[in-house]
């Protein structure tokens, strides 16, 4: 709550104070979807179809309240509108919330699955459709390949009129989707971060010399 009391001052300053509620706003979302999935772990939910896992899943990703949060940070560049426009949660967030959510998935269901978990989109696609754990990935990853064709579009859409969405502000939600690709790609590189490590060094300690 200080965090969003400092935002709120800041806010003030340029006359954008009435954006802090919007970030509140998605901070709830967020813990109420991660409330739901406390409960089925309590209650002993039984394994949900996909449909009824992604409505919480993606909403627990926190990307939608991220993307909320840095529009509501970026200062002038950042209209109504375009508040508005995040919060309805528009092609190229929907895509990058499933990015997310799939490919954390994928990489980490086996050791999730080994202490008291909830289902993962892999149990939840072998249940509901009757296949194997190969397949199951395999189905997952296609629809990966797809959201990112669906982010392509989702920013041509934006950048057309009447939003033409500026691109620094679809860039926001498009890293989102990046860092996705760089630390889950082969592995769980947030609970295994030896690779993550590496990069961050190249990045930061042993950068390439242009």
């Amino acid at each position: 709550l200080q965090v969003y009391d400092e935002m709120e001052e800041e806010l003030a300053t340029s006359g954008r104070s009435y954006a802090i509620d919007y970030a509140k706003e998605a901070m709830k979302n967020t813990a109420k979807a991660y409330h739901e999935k406390s409960k089925w772990l309590l209650q002993g939910h039984k394994t949900p179809a996909m449909e009824e896992y992604l409505k919480i899943a993606l909403e627990s990703t926190c990307y939608p309240m991220i993307a909320v949060t840095s529009f509501v940070g970026m200062g002038d560049i950042v209209t109504k509108q375009a508040i508005d426009w995040v919060r309805g949660k528009p092609q190229i967030l929907e895509a990058t919330c499933l990015i997310c959510r799939l490919m954390d998935d994928l990489v980490s269901h086996q050791r999730e699955q080994e202490r008291e978990h909830i289902p993962s989109a892999v149990e939840c696609y072998m249940q509901q459709y009757g296949v194997s754990e190969k397949e199951a990935c395999y189905e997952l990853h296609k629809q990966v390949e797809i959201a990112w064709k669906d982010i392509n579009q989702g920013v041509i859409d934006a950048r057309r009129p009447p939003m033409a969405m500026p691109m620094t502000l679809l860039t926001r939600i498009l890293n989102l989707a990046r860092v996705m690709d760089l630390l889950y790609k082969e592995d769980d590189g947030y609970t295994n971060s030896t690779h993550t490590k590496n990069y961050i060094l190249s990045l930061l300690v042993d950068p390439i010399q242009v």
